[in-house]
């Protein structure tokens, strides 16, 4: 029996605004569960949207305004209660890729770009959501998503070498150049910042094995800038933060380009689908543990509201970020209102602590991201690929490297990995597997190949089709059938066991009814058992059971078996007293 699930209709006015459904849930309990998830995730949050400002290639305070209004609308117009929106080192590593191509770095060309590359994968999300296609994003496959991720995040921390050794480098237009400049001249090293970068590295790490409950990232930005401050690391040579504007952002219009826009497009969408699956994980992990639903697809309108917010406040493109989402959900979150309350606190911040931050060293920001995205590298997933099937495997690898290859322009690695994963899906939906079947001590079907198993009777070959009949494959199956025929002379009966058969497409009604023809010539007769209800319905809207013959057509193997040796029994009796009167 199938099973079909069924979402219930959600009212129009959860629809449109999310978050009515359960604010009236909110109580005292809730509240204070909520405010205390809220301020830690802050803590981490703060430190953190600086360091990915300067992943994506703007100064500091974008990370800062990206990290209050978009925070709210996604908590708003979101569906999962705990997922944590903001900057995040993926989507800002693919925007600093991207708009590289545009504009050259620091430049206020380019920060505009960063500003309408929000707005633009925003509308991207928004669309997808809205045409209920939050779907779509299972066509990317994890085998290459993780050679995506492995390669992304590796990229993202060889990037950070020129701030952790102090070294002011221009950007080329190929990754690996960079990483050559660096190594050419690490001789320039400076002392001091390769200091506070690995102190602050050792130091994370430090923190996260043995006090993880504590906000590591918070108390390293809190001493390096005060170590900062005291010994003048800016005054001998250093990289720090700088003066942070204090106060709200500016509301405005984001900045657009006709022109750029649509060289932006297929970027803005590789962005827009990538970040949404680090939201999407995030989310399905919310679910299973909270036991409660989500839904993809507004999910998809909250992230892109969110990444809209952002371009109307100065910010740079956002995420649901899967380390905040985990630490909300640790610290107790029980709503959206966790979320509310961290953007209320980055906007304390904004309003009286910026100048605090002026002497943070950039190389220690550097440390946040390199070790952010440690935990993303994760070369076991690929030989995992690789074992369960060796064209997952290719695709996890080809990805790997073609994202190196291609960096910065890393979406064309995930672009390469999802055209090579579809063109290895059709090549083995194309030729999917025909099993001849052989007749064991019990009377089963099974594998004459593997079990070693003689046929069924020698006028019978039974096989089974392990595929959908569809249009790519249905000339492998009427070449197997004739295969069959033209190896075997003494078969008349050719039975093809049913269940693997998922679906039959016109491509298929047609090569059938042709297959037909020409076994009816060859005096070969084509049967058929167990299929399944939806492609027994096919054969009926199309006329092909009478064409097949409704006596051919069995329920299960046994009367399928049971009948056709009866038919040739009585055939090779007819011609026995045929012969005899003769």
């Amino acid at each position: 029996m199938a099973i079909e699930i069924k979402r219930p209709p959600v009212p129009l006015l959860h629809r449109l605004f999310p978050f009515v459904a359960w604010l009236p849930r909110v109580n005292g309990q809730t509240l204070r569960a909520d405010l205390i998830a809220g301020l830690t995730v802050a803590l981490v949050a703060i430190p953190q949207s600086l360091a990915y400002a300067q992943l994506a290639g703007v100064p500091p305070y974008y990370g800062l305004y990206a990290s209050f209004l978009p925070v709210i609308i996604g908590a708003l117009y979101g569906s999962s209660p705990a997922l944590s929106t903001g900057p995040v080192a993926m989507t800002s590593l693919l925007t600093a890729a991207s708009v590289m191509t545009l504009a050259r770095f620091g430049t206020d060309q380019f920060y505009a770009y960063v500003i309408l590359m929000a707005l633009l994968s925003g509308i991207f999300q928004i669309a997808l959501g809205i045409a209920r296609m939050g779907v779509l994003i299972n066509f990317l496959s994890y085998p290459v998503l993780r050679g995506f991720i492995n390669a992304a995040a590796i990229i993202i921390a060889l990037a950070q070498l020129p701030a952790m050794l102090g070294l002011k480098l221009e950007h080329s237009r190929h990754f690996m150049i960079d990483v050559l400049h660096v190594v050419e001249h690490s001789a320039s090293t400076h002392l001091p910042s390769l200091a506070f970068g690995l102190g602050s590295l050792v130091l994370l790490m430090l923190f996260k094995k043995f006090t993880p409950r504590l906000p590591g990232v918070l108390v390293v930005v809190i001493i390096t800038t005060y170590l900062s401050y005291q010994f003048g690391f800016e005054a001998g040579g250093g990289v720090v933060v700088g003066t942070i504007p204090q106060g709200l952002p500016s509301f405005s219009l984001p900045p657009f380009d006709w022109n750029a826009s649509m060289h932006m497009l297929p970027a803005a969408f590789v962005i827009a689908i990538i970040s949404f699956m680090e939201a999407m994980s995030s989310s399905k992990i919310i679910a299973i543990k909270t036991r409660t639903k989500w839904d993809e697809n507004q999910e998809l309108v909250g992230q892109g509201l969110a990444k809209i917010a952002a371009a109307f406040s100065n910010g740079m493109p956002v995420s649901g970020s899967f380390s905040r989402s985990a630490l909300n959900l640790a610290s107790g979150a029980r709503s959206g209102l966790a979320s509310v309350f961290s953007a209320v606190l980055v906007l304390i911040t904004l309003l009286f602590f910026t100048p605090l931050l002026y002497h943070l060293p950039k190389p220690v920001l550097a440390a946040i991201i390199m070790m952010a995205v440690f935990s993303l590298v994760d070369v076991q997933t690929i030989k995992d690929a690789w074992r369960a099937n060796r064209q997952d495997g290719i695709a996890a690898i080809v990805t790997f490297f073609a994202t190196l290859a291609f960096a910065p322009n890393i979406q064309n690695g995930i672009l390469t990995g999802i055209l090579l994963s579809l063109v290895l899906f059709l090549l083995r939906t194309m030729r999917p597997a025909v099993v001849l079947l052989g007749v064991d001590e019990h009377g089963a079907l099974r594998s004459a190949k593997r079990y070693n198993l003689p046929k069924l009777h020698p006028q019978i070959t039974a096989v089974r089709f392990d595929g959908q009949l569809y249009f790519a494959n249905v000339s492998y199956f009427e070449e197997s059938i004739q295969y069959l025929i033209c190896t075997d002379p003494d078969v008349h009966h050719i039975l093809v066991v049913g269940d693997g058969i998922n679906g039959l497409d016109a491509s298929g009604v047609e090569m059938l009814k042709n297959l037909l023809d020409q076994l009816e010539k060859s005096e070969v007769v084509l049967s058929f058992c167990n299929l399944k209800s939806s492609v027994r319905a096919v054969l009926e809207r199309t006329g092909l059971v009478e064409r097949i013959g409704e006596h051919n057509i069995y329920p299960t193997v046994q009367q399928a078996v049971a009948s056709i040796r009866k038919q040739v029994e009585e055939e090779a009796g007819e011609a026995a007293g045929t012969g005899a009167v003769a």
